[in-house]
């Protein structure tokens, strides 16, 4: 079958400011399976330009696709905007048909199928295996209630199959590099770069995680298959930095540092940034010289709040002085501390955020970026935040950097004075500016003045948007009226199977001449 895979263009802060662009894994990551099966598989990324969607439709029509799959890894936002490609490309050809995954349409296919009728399929969780399953399903003209994980209509109705088994062997599948041209792809500030996930899923209860039940069991794959591949990578397509896609890369301590011996053994000069929790990094204080000689530069952490309580609340399962001691941390081993405060999951006052500033003061973190609560369907926050008042209405902006809940206490404006005189006094003071201009690491340098200058992009997009282009409403609809029932029992959309737990003895260094050589191995 000929299959078009299409990234479409995103609206949110973070794809428009940075002026560079991170492959698109998820859709790479079927892509490959859909090759080794035997499938003619292209490529089209709308993210560059980005191309209007007048564009996008007639280069999809050139190509001739039987089959278009879409996808975005900021689902929820991206959802209305994938809707109108697929209108658009089915008034121009009803021969193609649709299929569409990722974690916004796993939860709410139900009213994707309704409300679009241009969509034929939805994708539900992890589509390595779904996605072959049903192309082959579709081919062989066999019946779709036996292939798991897939929405479609029968009868004029939605319909959705029992949920897909997880993969429990992630090395099993391949990612389609061979789809990219990799010159075009580049992040902190013009070093080519792609997003890699070394594990799925996470072992922590955050309330308001969206993706947590999407990939529903920690898993990770070979840590020397994986360093391997980083290593291969970069030898033959000159990639310099890997971000994570990883919600908790480092939640296994043996895999982990399974996989930064492994690398080191590589000896490729690779960065790595991404995200994981102050528990871990304090955890693996023995073994930070590891990660630094690894690449690691930066690590976000999400610092969500400074309450104690409200912490307890949102089942975060950290503490401040953990937090505290992961930023100090990683100083000492010169690796960049991104910190992230969320507002919105209690009714704040101005006292509360005067308490946060002089918290987040002390925490003295080299960056922080600022995030509005925003709750999912299918997470227990949505069940705590049915009640409260919607007052952002454009599915477009629920990307956590717009406020889209109503506070009790303070109007919109009052908590956008506080999130960004926050943020200009902590990025401002005289301790991270002199990390920024003088810090001897030469490379943590450069990340320092390279966020830097995106943060002023963000502070002129946001300030223009807030002032001018965002509609707020006074009176919206509950979150319930707005988006349905909650989901939350079904937060989990695959099976969960029986893994087998880490060996839990200390790993042994790894030698290079040890370590397979080559690109990637082809799924079997």
């Amino acid at each position: 079958m000929r299959i078009l895979l299409l990234n479409p263009p995103h609206t949110a802060i973070g794809s428009r400011v940075p002026r560079e662009h991170l492959p698109p894994l998820g859709l790479l990551s079927i892509g490959g399976p859909l090759i080794d099966d035997g499938h003619d598989v292209a490529l089209l990324d709308a993210e560059f330009g980005p191309l209007t969607l007048d564009e996008i439709v007639s280069r999809v029509l050139d190509h001739r696709p039987d089959m278009v799959m879409m996808g975005h890894t900021g689902s929820t936002t991206a959802d209305p905007t994938i809707r109108r490609i697929a209108t658009m490309i089915r008034r121009q050809d009803d021969r193609v048909r649709i299929a569409y995954g990722g974690v916004f349409p796993t939860y709410h296919w139900s009213e994707v199928l309704r409300q679009c009728s241009a969509v034929d399929y939805i994708v539900r969780g992890e589509g390595e295996v779904t996605a072959t399953r049903l192309v082959r399903a579709l081919q062989n003209e066999t019946p779709l209630r036996d292939v798991p994980g897939v929405a479609f209509r029968e009868a004029g109705e939605p319909v959705a199959t029992a949920k897909a088994t997880m993969i429990r062997e992630l090395d099993d599948y391949r990612v389609g590099w061979e789809l990219i041209d990799f010159s075009r792809y580049s992040y902190w500030g013009g070093k080519r770069s792609v997003v890699a996930q070394f594990s799925r899923g996470c072992p922590h209860n955050c309330t308001y995680c969206g993706q947590r039940g999407f990939w529903t069991q920690w898993r990770h794959r070979d840590p020397v298959k994986f360093a391997a591949e980083l290593a291969w990578l970069h030898r033959e397509h000159g990639v310099e930095l890997i971000n994570f896609a990883d919600e908790s890369p480092t939640s296994s301590r043996f895999a982990w540092r399974r996989f930064l011996e492994a690398l080191i053994a590589e000896d490729v000069p690779l960065l790595l940034v991404g995200s994981t929790r102050a528990d871990d990094i304090v955890r693996d204080a023995d073994i930070l010289h590891l990660y630094k000689k690894a690449g690691v530069l930066r690590f976000l952490m999400g610092i969500e709040n400074t309450d104690e309580a409200t912490l307890a609340d949102i089942r975060k399962g950290g503490s401040t002085a953990k937090d505290r001691e992961a930023i100090r941390l990683l100083r000492e081993h010169d690796i960049i501390s991104l910190a992230t405060w969320a507002v919105g999951f209690d009714e704040q006052r101005d006292i509360d955020f005067w308490t946060t500033f002089r918290q987040l003061l002390s925490y003295d973190a080299d960056q922080i970026m600022s995030i509005y609560a925003t709750p999912h369907r299918w997470t227990p926050f949505y069940d705590d935040a049915q009640h409260r008042t919607v007052i952002q209405t454009d599915q477009r902006l629920w990307d956590y950097k717009h406020q889209v809940i109503k506070s009790k206490w303070m109007p919109p404006w009052r908590i956008y004075l506080w999130v960004k005189l926050t943020e200009a006094a902590l990025q401002l003071r005289p301790k991270a500016l002199l990390r920024c201009l003088f810090h001897p690491d030469r490379d943590v340098r450069h990340g320092m003045r390279w966020y830097t200058r995106m943060g002023r992009r963000v502070w002129l997009r946001e300030l223009m948007g807030f002032l001018f282009r965002d509609r707020r409403m006074k009176a919206g609809p509950t979150v319930g009226e707005f988006w349905g029932p909650p989901l939350s029992e079904g937060e989990e959309a695959l099976v969960e199977i029986e893994l087998a737990p880490d060996a839990a003895v200390a790993p042994q260094p790894i030698k290079p001449e040890s370590l397979p050589l080559g690109p990637p191995n082809q799924a079997t």
